[in-house]
């Protein structure tokens, strides 16, 4: 955003907004979120706008398309992004059933989605399976702690198993592989995962795996000299 309200600064809006003529008769942004935003951090008074004629569910899925032109979007971003235009799709007379899993057959508009990114519709669903992430697991995938594929099978999980993996990825400093995540979607299906199974499968040990052995600071410092670097 800082690097936006610099650009818009030197050069101004290139790219006018997209605006939506509401049915009370105000206006509504559907495209141009970020640069309106910059123009007003950057201090301009006004900002170019084009005014078109279309549906709230058009306005979602122009934003949504939008959205993902950015030179860089997280995971996360784009799996809100693609759930908000499968929905107003399906309020177009979609098929209702194209989020039940991240692999299925041919689902219209799934395939419709993924055709305009140049994504498989079933890479789109995968996406859309990580809106169902608690926040703190969604901020690892952003952060490339959690790869994406395990984060699909982790979601899942439901919203307590999740919170106890994230005590167990805290304390153990690691995160699950994707065959762990896989098990532990299997023990939730079967209602027998708890936070001691989510234990004993983060202390698997993965392929090529180094062992290493990793001590709790305050358990140590009485045993250690006071100028001793943590290193």
């Amino acid at each position: 955003m800082e690097a936006l309200v610099e650009s818009v600064k030197n050069h101004g809006i290139i790219t006018p907004v997209i605006l939506r003529q509401k049915e009370d008769g105000r206006y509504e942004c559907a495209s141009g979120h970020r640069r309106r935003k910059a123009a007003e951090l950057a201090g301009f008074p006004t900002i170019k706008a084009e005014v078109r004629e279309m549906t709230r569910d058009e306005a979602i899925i122009i934003m949504a398309h939008s959205n993902r032109q950015r030179s860089k979007i997280m995971p996360s971003e784009k799996a809100f992004s693609y759930k908000m235009e499968l929905e107003a799709l399906k309020r177009q007379g979609m098929r209702s059933d194209l989020t039940s899993r991240p692999v299925v057959g041919k689902s219209e508009a799934a395939d419709t989605i993924g055709a305009l990114c140049d994504e498989s519709g079933r890479q789109v669903q995968r996406y859309i399976r990580l809106t169902n992430l608690v926040p703190a697991l969604l901020d690892m995938v952003d952060e490339g702690r959690i790869a994406f594929r395990p984060a699909v099978e982790l979601s899942y999980l439901t919203e307590q198993e999740q919170r106890d993996l994230l005590e167990t990825i805290s304390y153990e400093d690691a995160t699950p592989s994707l065959a762990q995540a896989i098990k532990m979607k299997e023990f939730s299906k079967a209602g027998k995962l708890n936070a001691d199974v989510i234990l004993s499968i983060m202390c698997e040990r993965k392929p090529n795996q180094a062992e290493k052995i990793s001590f709790r600071t305050e358990r140590l410092k009485p045993f250690l000299p006071k100028n001793i670097t943590p290193k």
